[in-house]
Parts: structure tokens; sequence; C-alpha cells
């Protein structure tokens, strides 16, 4: 099972680095994500840099609060 969490590590960076940017792009802190989602900014903190793997609901909310497409999260070309 934790050689599943590293096959994945990189994806979930990338996602975590999409989340950041947009984040700072709309003028957010981690703390004012992890209000909202109710949850906590340390978790929020986790997923940006690819520490944490959010379930697809949770990435959705984020979508969400963030005023983008859930696909902007997976975009890996930028």
């Amino acid at each position: 099972m934790a050689r599943d969490k590293n096959k994945y590590q990189d994806i979930y960076k990338k996602i975590g680095q999409n989340i950041k940017k947009r984040r700072k792009s709309i003028g957010i802190s981690q703390e004012e994500l992890a209000f909202r989602l109710q949850s906590a900014r340390n978790y929020i903190g986790c997923i940006e840099r690819g520490e944490k793997q959010p379930s697809l609901p949770f990435l959705l909310e984020i979508a969400g609060i963030l005023d983008c497409k859930m696909k902007e999260l997976f975009d890996f070309d930028k």
C-alpha cells in the first residue's frame, strides 16, 4: 500500500501546486480556504505540498471555492 502512495505522489504534488497557484491568484489564504472547507489550515498545506491525498469530492469542493473547474486542478501542462 505504501508503494501505491509513492506511485501517485508526483500527481498529488502537481494538483497541490495548482491549488496553491489558484488560491494565491484569487487572494485567499490557506486559513481562509480551510475555513470555507471546514478543515484545518495545516491539512491544506499538506495538500498543497502533495503530502496528503484528498478525495475527489474534497477536490471538487476546493475547485468550487477557488471558482475553477476541477480539470484545472489536474492540468499538468502548466
